[in-house]
């Protein structure tokens, strides 16, 4: 049996990770294992996520924990998120062990709460106490660095990350060319919004943008795929700025036909606030060549969009930003397909899986915790497209009342050292 050396640690395996893991596990020579901990949620499985995922490098630790544990403790190195349980890696961190970690945000719905007693003791246990430790964080998003420097974590020791869905290579010109609405009226701007219809994803705010474009005698059809405690909300609002026959609210549909509408889109609309920690759907809308009109404090936004180059980016709660941004795409095809070229080479070139695993493995390299000798990687270090940043560059330091002006100006294509 081949030596295990990297383990990664995390709720379960999703279609958002099987990418990357599918990369680990062929860059590591087989040397890789994820360990899912617990069974997928059935309102994801309702979403269409596949709940019985098979691949063999897949450990369930509901089912054989000895052989898990074993594999957590003697492993080079285990890359550890997505749950909140610190005892799958307590021992190992005891054992002062390596361990690269990977968070969302702390305080998604503010860093006032950083003043929690309660709150910082916890924070001290899981993080901060190892600050000098051989523990490192990839930060799953560009406000991460921020919430975790409050708390004195992880000093030089943050590093860029995301979500890496599938990646899909398309001819890019003949994916451009071939956009536009269900009925194949390339002529008319078709716009998309898809998620979960619940509150800080304000899917309200696609809807009152049709309004805007329908006031304004612009052409164009709008999907706004999902469901949710707000569908009826958004039926009323449908029916009482009558735009039956403008906007379609196709329900929930599974990964693979939210992806088909996709790579029909010319604009995709991301209106989630500042607790979207990442938001993956960033990464599929601009691999299928969309031109992307998102919210600044959306985790995955300040990594991925260059404002003006490859999307726009619309200040948190300017809704007159967003109604603006998207006629502006309406209007002008040509400015909307260079967009949607430029948002396709940023994934294809930087943000995608194959480039991830190769910068996450380089790094463990530096930081000495593998050899190069255990994996199979190559001498390219990919381009950073679109802002700039690539996976496991440094991660800048990006405070909150500075954010929308530091991403607009795109003031951090070298990244700052986070302190």
């Amino acid at each position: 049996m081949t030596e295990i050396k990297f383990v990664f640690v995390s709720n379960y395996l999703n279609h958002h990770q099987i990418p990357f893991c599918n990369a680990m596990s062929g860059l590591m020579r087989g040397s890789f294992v994820f360990i899912q901990t617990e069974a997928m949620e059935e309102e994801r499985v309702r979403m269409g996520w596949n709940e019985q995922v098979t691949k063999p490098y897949l450990k369930l630790y509901y089912e054989e924990p000895e052989i898990c544990r074993q594999l957590i403790a003697e492993a080079e190195v285990v890359m550890f998120g997505g749950s909140d349980d610190e005892s799958y890696v307590d021992a190992r961190l005891e054992a002062g062990k390596p361990v690269i970690r990977y968070n969302e945000r702390m305080y998604k719905t503010g860093q006032w709460k950083a003043i929690s007693p309660r709150g910082l003791k916890k924070k001290y246990h899981d993080h901060t106490r190892h600050r000098n430790a051989p523990v490192y964080l990839l930060c799953a998003g560009a406000y991460v660095a921020s919430d975790f420097r409050i708390v004195r974590a992880y000093p030089g020791k943050m590093y860029c990350w995301g979500y890496f869905p599938e990646t899909r290579h398309y001819d890019v010109d003949k994916l451009l060319e071939g956009k536009g609405s269900e009925n194949n009226r390339t002529d008319i701007p078709f716009i998309l919004w898809a998620g979960r219809m619940i509150d800080w994803k304000h899917p309200e705010l696609p809807m009152e943008t049709a309004a805007y474009l329908k006031a304004r005698g612009l052409e164009f059809h709008m999907d706004i795929v999902g469901g949710g405690d707000m569908k009826e909300q958004l039926e009323t609002m449908r029916s009482r700025y009558g735009l039956e026959s403008l906007v379609s609210l196709p329900g929930f549909m599974p990964p693979e036909q939210v992806r088909s509408r996709m790579e029909k889109a010319d604009i995709f609309l991301f209106t989630s606030d500042r607790q979207e920690g990442w938001g993956a759907v960033a990464n599929e809308a601009m691999n299928s060549g969309c031109a992307l009109i998102a919210d600044h404090m959306i985790g995955a936004v300040p990594y991925l969009v260059k404002h003006g180059e490859n999307g726009f980016v619309y200040r948190d709660g300017d809704e007159r930003q967003l109604f603006e941004l998207t006629e502006k795409l309406v209007r002008d095809k040509d400015l909307c397909r260079e967009l949607g070229r430029n948002a396709y080479r940023t994934i294809t070139e930087t943000w995608n899986a194959e480039h991830a695993a190769e910068r996450v493995a380089k790094l463990c390299v530096k930081l000495g915790i593998l050899s190069p000798n255990d994996m199979k990687i190559t001498e390219s270090e990919g381009k950073t497209a679109g802002s700039g940043i690539s996976p496991c560059n440094d991660a800048p330091i990006l405070s909150e009342r500075g954010a929308y002006k530091r991403i607009i100006s795109a003031g951090w294509t070298e990244p700052r050292k986070n302190e």
